[in-house]
């Protein structure tokens, strides 16, 4: 399957080769879940915390006395029963990762290309080498019609274009090995240097 190649002025800059086995899968909206879901795991800080009883500060006397009260008995006033005590049970600082099978991982990159690949949201970039202004980036991107953008560049991107892309909302830039199905879906259009799709094709076939 053949594909546009666009430059940033959204001229025509010729023609790419894509694998179909990487930019033509069926879509999987359950893998394309496991993978996202995935990925915001790996990203919770998990540093949500309770005070247990050894946390609390405070006396470690007994209340009173265990008999001849009349009331029930007590063994410290930093139990949860009391005001300013412990929590039983709560939550502590803990990591939320989990494993993800790196086939299943390969796969939803995929699917993900072929998601966008298919409903017209995808294109080739031609590699950036020249400085290129924020306004001008931001111009291009509007009379194109793009509102969110994700850019995937090659191993290094062109650092004056990563840096005037960087001061543009909702347009991100990664390297090609940052590629993931999360930031994929949460931008509308997909944007592919050539140098992206040739290590892509690559890493993923």
């Amino acid at each position: 399957m053949k594909a546009k190649i666009i430059t940033l002025e959204n001229a025509s800059a010729g023609e790419i080769e894509l694998k179909p086995e990487i930019f033509g899968l069926p879509l999987r909206k359950d893998i394309l879940h496991r993978a996202a879901e995935w990925s915001r795991a790996k990203k919770r800080s998990g540093n949500h915390k309770t005070k247990e009883i050894w946390d609390v500060s405070g006396t470690t006397k007994k209340p009173w006395n265990q008999k001849g009260t009349g009331r029930a008995r007590q063994g410290s006033l930093r139990s949860p029963q009391f005001r300013g005590g412990a929590v039983i049970f709560g939550p502590v600082v803990r990591s939320h990762a989990y494993d993800l099978p790196k086939k299943v991982r390969k796969l939803a990159l995929k699917i993900a290309l072929s998601a966008k690949m298919a409903e017209g949201k995808l294109q080739i970039l031609q590699e950036v080498k020249s400085k290129a202004k924020a306004k001008d980036i931001e111009k291009n991107f509007k009379n194109m019609g793009f509102k969110s953008v994700l850019i995937i560049s090659g191993e290094e991107a062109n650092q004056d274009f990563a840096k005037a892309v960087r001061n543009l909302k909702n347009i991100d830039i990664l390297p090609q090995i940052g590629a993931n199905v999360y930031d994929i879906l949460r931008h509308e259009n997909l944007l592919l240097t050539e140098t992206a799709v040739k290590n892509l094709q690559e890493r993923l076939a």
